[in-house]
Parts: C-alpha cells; sequence; structure tokens
C-alpha cells in the first residue's frame, strides 16, 4: 500500500484528468494506481493526501467519520471576537448550517511560500490570518463561513488532516506517510467506527467495507412502487390491479369472461338460490 502526503499549488485540480487541460495532480505524482482522499478547491493550496488503500481513502472520505481539517486562512479585514465566536458556534452558509469550529486570530502571518498568483493587495483594507479546523466537508465551507461573518478569504491553505502537517514540502512536493502517521489515520478511523457502531458488510462481494453506524450506504435508486418486486408489494402492479394500485373492480374469476357473455345460471354460490 502508498500513503502519500502532497502540498498541492494553487490552481492544480485535486483529480488526474482535466479536459480543459489544466493542471491536475498527474503534473506532481507519477506513482499510478493512487486516489486522493477528498479534494480540494482548484484556488486553495496545502496538505491532500492519495493512497491506494481503497478501505482507508472511503473512511477518510466518507461525510459520517469526522475527520479534523486545520486551515490557515488570509481573510480581507480584521475579525472581531464576535465574528470568531460565530464561526465557533456554527453559522448558516445556505447550502447548510456548518457545526461548531475552533476559529482563532493568528498573531503572526503563518511563513508560507509565495502563491504563483499574489493576493490583490488593497492599501486601505487591512488582511488578518485565521486558523481554522473543521470536520465538515461542504463545497468550499470555510470561505463560505468567513464571508457569512463579513470578512471574505483573500488565501486558503490546508495545514493539517488528522493530526498530519505539511512540514517543510514546497508547492508540487510530496513524501511517503510514516508508519506513525499511517497508524494515526487508521486509528482515528477506527475509533470513529466503533463508537458509530459499524458494521462490518458480511456479502462477501462486499468484504472489509464498514458502514458507519451500521447503515448501509445506498447502491440503487429507490423503488417508487415501495419495496421489492415480490408479491405485489412494489415494483410491477400486480395482475390484479389497475395502473394506480387499487384493486381491480373485476374479481379473479370474472376477469376471463368475454364481454356481452351472461353470468352462469347454475353452479357458484348463487346455485339454487332465488
Amino acid at each position: 500500500m502508498r500513503y502519500l502526503l502532497l502540498n498541492k499549488p494553487y490552481e492544480v485540480l485535486t483529480q488526474f484528468t482535466d479536459e480543459s487541460g489544466r493542471a491536475t495532480l498527474k503534473d506532481f505524482v507519477a506513482v499510478p494506481n493512487i486516489y486522493p482522499v477528498g479534494r480540494l478547491d482548484y484556488d486553495s493550496e496545502g496538505l491532500v493526501l492519495l493512497t491506494d488503500d481503497k478501505q482507508l481513502q472511503h473512511r477518510l472520505s466518507e461525510p459520517r467519520f469526522k475527520i479534523p481539517k486545520t486551515y490557515w486562512v488570509q481573510v480581507e479585514g480584521e475579525p472581531t471576537e464576535e465574528a470568531l465566536e460565530q464561526l465557533r458556534r456554527g453559522v448558516d452558509i445556505k447550502s447548510g448550517f456548518t457545526t461548531p469550529a475552533e476559529a482563532a486570530l493568528l498573531p503572526e502571518p503563518p511563513a508560507l511560500w509565495e502563491r504563483s498568483k499574489p493576493v490583490r493587495f488593497r492599501a486601505n483594507i487591512p488582511t488578518s490570518w485565521l486558523q481554522i479546523t473543521i470536520s465538515q466537508g461542504m463545497n468550499r465551507q470555510v470561505r463560505k463561513m468567513t464571508a457569512a461573518v463579513g470578512f471574505p478569504t483573500l488565501r486558503l491553505v490546508r495545514a493539517r488532516l488528522a493530526g498530519i502537517d505539511l512540514l517543510d514540502l514546497a508547492p508540487g512536493q510530496w513524501r511517503e506517510l510514516t508508519a506513525a502517521e499511517i497508524q494515526t489515520l487508521k486509528d482515528l478511523t477506527d475509533a470513529q467506527t466503533a463508537e458509530a457502531g459499524t458494521s462490518r458488510a458480511t456479502d462477501s462481494r462486499k468484504k472489509g467495507e464498514f458502514w458507519p453506524g451500521g447503515i448501509r450506504p445506498s447502491t440503487k435508486p429507490k423503488n417508487t412502487a415501495g419495496g421489492y418486486n415480490r408479491g405485489g408489494f412494489g415494483g410491477k402492479p400486480d395482475a390484479r390491479s389497475n395502473d394506480k394500485g387499487k384493486p381491480s373492480d373485476k374479481g379473479s374469476r370474472g376477469a376471463s369472461r368475454k364481454p356481452g357473455t351472461s353470468r352462469p345460471t347454475s353452479g357458484g354460490r348463487n346455485a339454487g338460490r332465488k
């Protein structure tokens, strides 16, 4: 198994191909059959994990596993303590309400590399650096969070994931994770699996997969008729039902009579009655 840590540069896609010709991970990592864990936006920088360990990749990417991710965020303006407290409580970013985050104002800008495209500088508007840690993975979440409290993000760098740091990697450089770092990731997901009461798949085709909370991920579209194709419950309508799923007005005994024929006068339950 391979476990790599890449410092993703600015304006690089967290994937290995792009029809539009933009820079991708393939331009920096020439290791076959590995996949990124989660994603990092095109205009964000920093830590990206890659692995061919499909189970760990799934568990680290699965939203139901809460994997802490720490970002250094340069924002426009000087955030107040009230704004920081809002981030800590959770904010409405229209696509959803964020869970509580760790947010703190950094006393000094972090020691970072120069970005390939410098951040726009405006002399009359100061900038500040925040450290924000979240365990969610909503689309462009950190940017939306700072904008929601009135301080737009200018630069975003992922600095840490589950206790693993970039260290001194330059943009575009990668390294192998140490045995201790790999064990840290596995211990974290194992602990969350146990806490959630996760069930291991028994189907031989799903061997080794884990389902947080014992909930099997859906792999098939829901049957809008309800249930499965068995005994007339869901699936195709029963032969004795009309197209709306209600019982047919015709009983099964009369369903085969030709139009215009009369009911038999003898036999059946009405025989002998006057």
